[in-house]
Protein backbone atom coordinates (compact mmCIF):
# COMPACT_ATOMS: atom_id res chain seq x y z
CA UNK A 1 0.00 0.00 0.00
CA UNK A 2 2.51 2.02 0.54
CA UNK A 3 3.48 2.42 -3.02
CA UNK A 4 -0.01 3.95 -3.62
CA UNK A 5 0.45 6.46 -1.48
CA UNK A 6 3.49 7.68 -3.73
CA UNK A 7 1.97 6.49 -7.15
CA UNK A 8 1.68 10.15 -7.99
CA UNK A 9 4.53 11.90 -6.55
CA UNK A 10 5.71 13.04 -10.26
CA UNK A 11 2.09 15.22 -10.47
CA UNK A 12 3.75 17.69 -7.14
CA UNK A 13 6.47 18.50 -10.00
CA UNK A 14 4.65 18.71 -12.71
CA UNK A 15 6.64 15.61 -14.86
CA UNK A 16 4.57 12.98 -16.92
CA UNK A 17 4.05 9.86 -15.07
CA UNK A 18 6.34 8.11 -18.44
CA UNK A 19 9.52 10.42 -17.59
CA UNK A 20 8.88 10.47 -13.70
CA UNK A 21 12.00 8.97 -11.72
CA UNK A 22 11.16 5.92 -10.07
CA UNK A 23 12.58 7.33 -6.71
CA UNK A 24 11.62 10.21 -4.72
CA UNK A 25 14.17 11.59 -1.70
CA UNK A 26 15.54 7.78 -1.33
CA UNK A 27 12.23 6.08 -1.63
CA UNK A 28 10.38 4.26 -4.17
CA UNK A 29 7.91 6.40 -6.11
CA UNK A 30 5.61 6.77 -9.40
CA UNK A 31 4.96 2.68 -9.31
CA UNK A 32 2.20 1.35 -11.39
CA UNK A 33 -1.11 0.42 -8.57
CA UNK A 34 -2.31 -2.74 -8.69
CA UNK A 35 -5.67 -3.82 -9.91
CA UNK A 36 -6.57 -1.10 -12.07
CA UNK A 37 -7.52 1.38 -8.86
CA UNK A 38 -5.52 4.32 -10.19
CA UNK A 39 -7.88 3.77 -13.58
CA UNK A 40 -11.26 3.73 -11.63
CA UNK A 41 -10.40 6.19 -8.89
CA UNK A 42 -9.35 8.49 -12.08
CA UNK A 43 -13.16 7.43 -13.66
CA UNK A 44 -14.36 8.93 -10.63
CA UNK A 45 -13.55 12.48 -11.21
CA UNK A 46 -12.87 13.10 -14.94
CA UNK A 47 -14.06 11.79 -18.30
CA UNK A 48 -11.30 9.12 -20.32
CA UNK A 49 -9.08 9.90 -23.47
CA UNK A 50 -7.77 13.39 -24.21
CA UNK A 51 -9.92 16.58 -23.49
CA UNK A 52 -8.90 20.26 -23.78
CA UNK A 53 -8.47 22.32 -20.56
CA UNK A 54 -11.53 23.17 -18.89
CA UNK A 55 -9.81 26.44 -18.09
CA UNK A 56 -7.75 27.38 -20.77
CA UNK A 57 -6.23 30.20 -18.82
CA UNK A 58 -5.24 27.63 -15.95
CA UNK A 59 -2.71 25.36 -17.21
CA UNK A 60 -0.38 24.12 -14.32
CA UNK A 61 -0.44 21.98 -11.60
CA UNK A 62 -2.04 23.93 -8.78
CA UNK A 63 -5.62 23.26 -8.20
CA UNK A 64 -7.66 25.81 -8.70
CA UNK A 65 -10.68 26.27 -5.78
CA UNK A 66 -14.27 25.26 -6.74
CA UNK A 67 -14.74 27.56 -3.55
CA UNK A 68 -13.42 30.91 -4.43
CA UNK A 69 -12.21 30.36 -7.63
CA UNK A 70 -8.30 31.49 -7.10
CA UNK A 71 -5.41 28.93 -7.78
CA UNK A 72 -4.87 27.57 -4.04
CA UNK A 73 -1.00 27.77 -4.68
CA UNK A 74 -1.88 32.03 -3.97
CA UNK A 75 -3.65 31.76 -1.47
CA UNK A 76 -1.81 29.39 0.65
CA UNK A 77 0.48 31.72 1.99
CA UNK A 78 3.74 29.47 2.12
CA UNK A 79 6.25 29.89 0.06
CA UNK A 80 8.03 27.24 -2.57
CA UNK A 81 10.51 25.88 -0.05
CA UNK A 82 7.40 24.82 2.53
CA UNK A 83 5.68 23.39 -0.32
CA UNK A 84 8.66 21.21 -1.36
CA UNK A 85 9.90 20.09 2.52
CA UNK A 86 5.83 19.28 2.88
CA UNK A 87 5.76 17.34 -0.10
CA UNK A 88 8.91 15.42 0.74
CA UNK A 89 7.55 14.54 4.33
CA UNK A 90 4.41 13.53 2.80
CA UNK A 91 6.08 10.87 0.84
CA UNK A 92 9.08 9.94 2.75
CA UNK A 93 6.55 8.21 5.35
CA UNK A 94 6.79 4.18 5.62
CA UNK A 95 4.41 2.82 7.52
CA UNK A 96 1.32 2.29 5.27
CA UNK A 97 -1.17 2.81 8.10
CA UNK A 98 0.54 6.02 9.31
CA UNK A 99 0.88 7.26 5.18
CA UNK A 100 -3.10 7.02 5.08
CA UNK A 101 -3.65 9.24 8.02
CA UNK A 102 -0.42 11.84 6.53
CA UNK A 103 -2.46 12.34 3.54
CA UNK A 104 -5.77 12.52 5.26
CA UNK A 105 -4.49 15.63 7.57
CA UNK A 106 -2.30 16.55 4.57
CA UNK A 107 -2.70 20.48 3.27
CA UNK A 108 0.17 19.83 0.99
CA UNK A 109 -1.49 17.63 -0.85
CA UNK A 110 -4.65 20.05 -1.55
CA UNK A 111 -2.66 22.51 -3.48
CA UNK A 112 -2.49 20.25 -6.67
CA UNK A 113 -4.76 19.17 -8.93
CA UNK A 114 -4.93 15.26 -10.08
CA UNK A 115 -5.21 16.55 -14.00
CA UNK A 116 -4.16 19.97 -15.24
CA UNK A 117 -6.50 19.78 -17.76
CA UNK A 118 -9.19 19.42 -14.81
CA UNK A 119 -7.96 21.78 -12.37
CA UNK A 120 -10.80 21.76 -10.18
CA UNK A 121 -10.10 18.14 -9.23
CA UNK A 122 -7.82 17.60 -5.88
CA UNK A 123 -4.13 14.98 -5.70
CA UNK A 124 -5.18 14.78 -2.26
CA UNK A 125 -8.63 13.05 -2.67
CA UNK A 126 -7.39 11.10 -6.26
CA UNK A 127 -5.00 9.67 -4.02
CA UNK A 128 -7.22 8.71 -1.01
CA UNK A 129 -9.77 7.18 -3.51
CA UNK A 130 -6.91 4.82 -4.92
CA UNK A 131 -6.01 3.53 -2.12
CA UNK A 132 -9.76 2.77 -0.62
CA UNK A 133 -10.57 1.18 -4.21
CA UNK A 134 -6.86 -0.73 -3.91
CA UNK A 135 -7.65 -2.20 -0.36
CA UNK A 136 -11.02 -3.44 -1.16
CA UNK A 137 -9.95 -4.94 -4.32
CA UNK A 138 -7.04 -6.51 -3.04
CA UNK A 139 -9.60 -8.37 -0.20
CA UNK A 140 -11.39 -9.40 -3.52
CA UNK A 141 -14.36 -7.29 -3.95
CA UNK A 142 -15.47 -5.58 -7.11
CA UNK A 143 -16.29 -2.04 -7.62
CA UNK A 144 -20.19 -2.84 -7.51
CA UNK A 145 -20.22 -4.04 -3.94
CA UNK A 146 -18.58 -1.09 -2.55
CA UNK A 147 -20.68 1.80 -0.44
CA UNK A 148 -20.08 5.20 0.45
CA UNK A 149 -20.00 4.71 4.18
CA UNK A 150 -20.40 7.97 6.35
CA UNK A 151 -18.45 7.27 9.97
CA UNK A 152 -18.42 9.56 13.09
CA UNK A 153 -15.93 11.96 13.44
CA UNK A 154 -12.44 10.61 14.95
CA UNK A 155 -13.03 7.33 13.27
CA UNK A 156 -10.61 6.44 11.04
CA UNK A 157 -10.57 2.99 8.86
CA UNK A 158 -7.32 1.94 7.46
CA UNK A 159 -6.69 2.64 3.74
CA UNK A 160 -10.53 2.95 3.39
CA UNK A 161 -11.22 6.70 4.99
CA UNK A 162 -11.33 9.11 2.21
CA UNK A 163 -12.72 11.92 4.35
CA UNK A 164 -11.79 12.69 7.63
CA UNK A 165 -13.87 16.15 8.94
CA UNK A 166 -14.45 17.31 12.51
CA UNK A 167 -18.34 16.57 11.93
CA UNK A 168 -18.09 13.21 9.90
CA UNK A 169 -15.66 10.64 7.83
CA UNK A 170 -16.17 9.38 4.91
CA UNK A 171 -15.19 5.48 3.76
CA UNK A 172 -15.58 3.27 0.94
CA UNK A 173 -15.91 -0.46 2.27
CA UNK A 174 -18.46 -3.31 1.40
CA UNK A 175 -19.80 -3.16 5.03
CA UNK A 176 -21.68 -0.33 6.34
CA UNK A 177 -22.14 -1.58 9.82
CA UNK A 178 -25.60 0.57 9.96
CA UNK A 179 -24.22 3.46 9.15
CA UNK A 180 -25.42 5.96 6.59
CA UNK A 181 -24.78 4.49 2.84
CA UNK A 182 -25.06 4.35 -0.76
CA UNK A 183 -23.88 1.89 -3.28
CA UNK A 184 -21.59 3.34 -5.89
CA UNK A 185 -22.91 1.37 -8.83
CA UNK A 186 -22.20 -1.21 -11.49
CA UNK A 187 -18.84 0.73 -12.33
CA UNK A 188 -16.53 3.49 -11.88
CA UNK A 189 -17.43 7.30 -13.17
CA UNK A 190 -18.41 10.63 -11.99
CA UNK A 191 -21.57 10.07 -10.34
CA UNK A 192 -20.58 12.20 -6.99
CA UNK A 193 -23.47 14.01 -6.59
CA UNK A 194 -25.85 11.00 -7.38
CA UNK A 195 -24.03 8.79 -4.54
CA UNK A 196 -24.32 11.42 -2.35
CA UNK A 197 -27.77 12.16 -2.72
CA UNK A 198 -29.03 8.68 -2.52
CA UNK A 199 -27.43 8.18 1.22
CA UNK A 200 -29.63 6.71 3.65
CA UNK A 201 -29.60 9.49 5.95
CA UNK A 202 -27.28 12.49 6.12
CA UNK A 203 -24.65 13.97 8.31
CA UNK A 204 -25.80 17.35 7.43
CA UNK A 205 -28.35 19.62 9.12
CA UNK A 206 -30.44 20.48 6.45
CA UNK A 207 -33.66 21.39 8.06
CA UNK A 208 -32.47 24.44 9.78
CA UNK A 209 -28.64 25.28 9.12
CA UNK A 210 -28.11 27.51 6.48
CA UNK A 211 -24.43 26.80 6.28
CA UNK A 212 -25.33 22.96 5.81
CA UNK A 213 -28.58 24.12 3.44
CA UNK A 214 -25.95 25.26 1.44
CA UNK A 215 -23.07 22.45 1.56
CA UNK A 216 -25.58 19.85 0.59
CA UNK A 217 -26.83 22.06 -2.10
CA UNK A 218 -23.78 22.19 -3.86
CA UNK A 219 -22.71 18.99 -3.29
CA UNK A 220 -25.35 17.96 -5.29
CA UNK A 221 -24.04 19.92 -8.02
CA UNK A 222 -20.49 18.38 -8.01
CA UNK A 223 -20.01 14.98 -10.24
CA UNK A 224 -16.32 14.67 -10.01
CA UNK A 225 -15.67 12.96 -6.83
CA UNK A 226 -12.17 14.70 -6.02
CA UNK A 227 -13.20 17.60 -6.15
CA UNK A 228 -16.39 17.18 -3.97
CA UNK A 229 -13.93 15.66 -1.44
CA UNK A 230 -11.94 19.12 -1.69
CA UNK A 231 -14.90 21.22 -1.84
CA UNK A 232 -16.45 18.95 1.48
CA UNK A 233 -12.68 20.19 3.11
CA UNK A 234 -12.95 23.77 2.33
CA UNK A 235 -16.21 24.43 2.73
CA UNK A 236 -15.63 23.15 6.18
CA UNK A 237 -12.79 25.20 6.58
CA UNK A 238 -14.90 28.35 6.64
CA UNK A 239 -17.47 27.10 9.00
CA UNK A 240 -17.65 29.61 12.35
CA UNK A 241 -17.16 27.71 15.25
CA UNK A 242 -20.52 27.45 17.24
Amino acid sequence: MIDVYRHDAHKFHGQPHETAPEEFAGVSANRSVPHGADADAAALSRPGGHHDSVVPTHMTRYRLSLLTGAPTVMTDGGSQATVDTDVRDLLSVTDPEQAHECWLRSDVATLFNEAVVFPYTSLKYHTLLVAALCVNYRDGHSFEDLRLVVDEAGEIVPHRTVYAGSRFGLRIDVHDGDRPAARLGSRPWRSWASIWARLTDHPLKTDHDKWDMTLDANLRRIWAWSTALQYLEEFAGLRPSP
